[in-house]
């Protein structure tokens, strides 16, 4: 049974504004976020979240304590709402229908499904190739120990992954051979796999685009990231590495994939950047992403803002970038003392104290080891001054830069 909290909030209507209320599925730091920017535009936001405490349920109007499921705690949210978000893509596409029949719902349940399943998602990205002009890399449907012994020599050494709620490295193997990838297939308990060959990769890049109800569509500047351990550690924007040629690749490819989906809202496509310089379509996010949160500080409009604006049936704001900015990840780990269980309260005013530093935690009271708390976004009137303090904080803060 779905129990509703509500804050006592002055109801009203903001100006210039289609709606007084939008709903969010799901109560983490993307809904954290995506609550906060929604606010300063005039909405008030109700959110859907089965755990009493959610980073997002501690800034929202009103907070649904209800299952993804929940056909009460959904009822409840579309009486209150005039549109939904959701703030990940593991949320029930259904549940998504199920609020579209009453609410305006943006992404709809049908891009959020696609994105949800590594076999559409990879259909759905070679369907787009005659107009994208990118492919993804090739792969196979693992579902047998027959489909283990009809691999192609070429797919291998390759990753083999499952073909849902992966994410963060999560459901990942990578394989060497037949007999690897029958380990791994029974290590995730033979669950519906797709095998990617594992190809030559320069660096990855995400493109971060936005789509209106009326298809009008912007991307913003190409990302370059960096990983450590499945989990993004650094965002750099504008890309060091990415040229003007494959820029505009990526770019126009996620302006089509966007529109093919038929997609309202914002959307991150991360692409593989080959050592030839090739692009590889890689997965996309229905929802905004960790490698634009440097959006917040260094663009005119921030990816959240941005979700407020197409879910609400505004004009998109303008995606230009005003400064150079590295985005910083901060995870558990650097509340503790190097190796050990010593747990202390990083120096944030230490942190603070280097030129273009933006901080922001996301309210979580629990820092473990791998566990994204928070990010700091560095701005800087050049590429090179911002590097600089991403290096100084990571000193502070006790992180291998």
């Amino acid at each position: 049974m779905s129990e509703v909290k509500s804050l006592d909030v002055k109801s009203y209507v903001p100006a210039a504004s289609p709606a007084t209320w939008l709903g969010v599925m799901g109560g983490g730091q993307l809904g954290r976020m995506f609550a906060q920017a929604a606010q300063s535009m005039g909405y008030q936001v109700a959110v859907l979240e089965p755990a009493d405490e959610c980073p997002a349920g501690q800034v929202a109007q009103r907070l649904v304590n209800a299952g993804y499921d929940d056909a009460a705690g959904l009822d409840a949210l579309a009486a209150q709402c005039v549109a939904v978000t959701t703030e990940f893509e593991n949320v029930p596409a259904d549940s998504l229908s199920h609020l579209a029949q009453s609410v305006f719902v943006a992404p709809d349940g049908h891009g959020v499904s696609v994105a949800q399943d590594r076999i559409a998602e990879k259909r759905f990205f070679v369907g787009c190739a005659p107009k994208s002009g990118v492919m993804p890399a090739p792969h196979k449907v693992i579902a047998s120990e027959a489909d283990i012994d009809a691999i192609g020599d070429d797919l291998l050494p390759g990753i083999l992954k499952t073909v849902r709620m992966g994410y963060d490295g999560k459901g990942q193997v990578r394989v060497t051979s037949r007999d690897d990838v029958r380990a791994a297939f029974a290590s995730m308990n033979g669950v519906a796999c797709l095998l990617e060959k594992m190809l030559p990769l320069a660096y990855e890049v995400s493109v971060l685009t936005a789509r209106g109800a009326d298809g009008e569509s912007v991307v913003y500047p190409i990302a370059e990231n960096v990983h450590r351990d499945g989990i993004l550690f650094t965002t750099t924007v504008p890309g060091p590495n990415v040229s003007a040629g494959s820029a505009k690749i990526a770019q126009d490819a996620a302006q089509v994939i966007v529109a093919e989906l038929g997609y309202v809202g914002v959307l991150c496509i991360e692409f593989f950047v080959l050592t030839d310089g090739t692009l590889v379509v890689n997965e996309m996010a229905p929802r905004p992403h960790n490698s634009g949160h440097y959006t917040m500080d260094a663009c005119v409009t921030s990816q959240f803002a941005q979700q407020v604006r197409a879910m609400a049936k505004l004009p998109l704001g303008d995606v230009r970038q005003h400064s150079p900015a590295v985005m910083l990840n901060i995870l558990g780990d650097v509340w503790f003392e190097g190796d050990s269980n010593t747990s202390r309260e990083p120096a944030w005013d230490e942190v603070l104290a280097l030129p273009g530093a933006c901080l922001h935690l996301y309210g979580k009271d629990d820092p473990r080891r791998g566990r994204k708390m928070g990010h700091v976004t560095f701005v800087a009137a050049t590429l090179q001054q911002a590097q600089a303090q991403l290096d100084a904080a990571c000193d502070i803060l006790g992180i291998a830069a």
